[in-house]
């Protein structure tokens, strides 16, 4: 069987080609491809292959690399021992942009009824997310910040909402990212960098500051504004990842402060796990199809554009160049 994949052969290069799909073998399950997401900040970064020796992306990122890591397809085929799913089930899995791909049980998580394929691409971006909520502690009724509005800035402003927040201020200097957010629980935007907003942040607190925020940006560059927008004893959550961590400072007010880094990565559901927290990433998949079905959470709305995986060296050159009126990107399968 044929397949149509995407890669990249070396940095700043995309490429569409083909390849031969075995029939299943024992324990792997056979997956077409419905929709997948591209995760527009990470994967841009994986194409420019420009990282500090020593991070995760160093190790992770080696050429050819195939990208995308959220996919929702039908189970066509299924080898012997497998137990759990069937053909014609719908499943969300952890797999690069291809047509056809093999996995196995513990790489998939069903995908419910109701929930549609382009809502369920954004399950591995929703576990992030919802690790990045969980880490930061979220009291009820505490005044939050979150700066950086691509996917995951959105997706974190929403798991707020649910969670409690009083105020969610949301940062941004895209004007459509911050319309989104608003229409999905902030209470609060600003059109600017993080140190500029200082001003509004003391205002909406009472000259207090933040008692959280989350830096979703990914830039080297925004951690020590957003120290800045915190309160005494205040808590930065780090959700982007920079590749370049050697440019990234504390800035002057951390100790002085006592402010509390957290950090979380999408690999880290795992150890999250223990019997008084039983948050596996199939768990948190789960709660958020449910939120999803249930309308406390959207993302139907923050897909802004869809293409045929044919255009995908198009679609890369435009989100290298400029992602400002991007948020979610999907390839559609069926379009082959």
């Amino acid at each position: 069987m044929k397949s149509v994949y995407v890669v990249y052969p070396e940095a700043k290069q995309v490429a569409i080609r083909e390849e031969e799909v075995t029939p299943p073998q024992e324990g792997e399950i056979l997956c077409q491809a419905e929709r997948s997401l591209i995760s527009i900040g990470t994967e841009t970064y994986c194409l420019r292959g420009e990282f500090d020796a020593g991070t995760t992306w160093a190790g992770w990122v080696k050429y050819p690399f195939r990208p995308g890591y959220s996919v929702c397809a039908r189970v066509v085929g299924v080898g012997s021992g497998v137990t759990g799913c069937k053909e014609g089930d719908r499943v969300l899995a952890s797999a690069p942009h291809a047509q056809y791909f093999k996995a196995s049980v513990g790489r998939i998580n069903p995908v419910p009824d109701g929930v549609t394929a382009e809502e369920a691409t954004w399950g591995i971006l929703a576990c992030t997310t919802q690790l990045a909520a969980r880490r930061g502690g979220l009291e009820l009724g505490e005044t939050v910040g979150v700066v950086g509005l691509g996917m995951l800035g959105q997706l974190v402003t929403q798991y707020l909402k649910v969670d409690g927040a009083r105020h969610i201020i949301v940062i941004d200097t895209v004007e459509g990212r911050l319309d989104m957010a608003r229409a999905h629980g902030a209470t609060h935007s600003f059109n600017g960098f993080a140190i500029a907003a200082l001003p509004a942040v003391q205002e909406l607190t009472g000259g207090r500051g933040l008692d959280a925020v989350w830096d979703v940006t990914g830039h080297p560059s925004a951690l020590a504004q957003c120290i800045e927008l915190l309160r005494r004893r205040g808590r930065v959550i780090l959700t982007g990842d920079t590749p370049n961590p050697s440019q990234q400072f504390l800035g002057p007010s951390t100790l002085g402060k006592s402010i509390s880094i957290l950090a979380v990565h999408g690999n880290s559901s795992a150890p999250h796990f223990s019997e008084l927290t039983p948050w596996t990433q199939s768990e948190i998949i789960a709660l958020f199809y449910d939120l999803v079905l249930q309308k406390r959470m959207r993302v139907d709305d923050l897909v802004t554009h869809r293409h045929s995986p044919t255009e995908a060296v198009a679609v890369y050159d435009r989100l290298v160049t400029d992602r400002t009126s991007s948020v979610g990107v999907i390839f559609d399968w069926s379009k082959l």
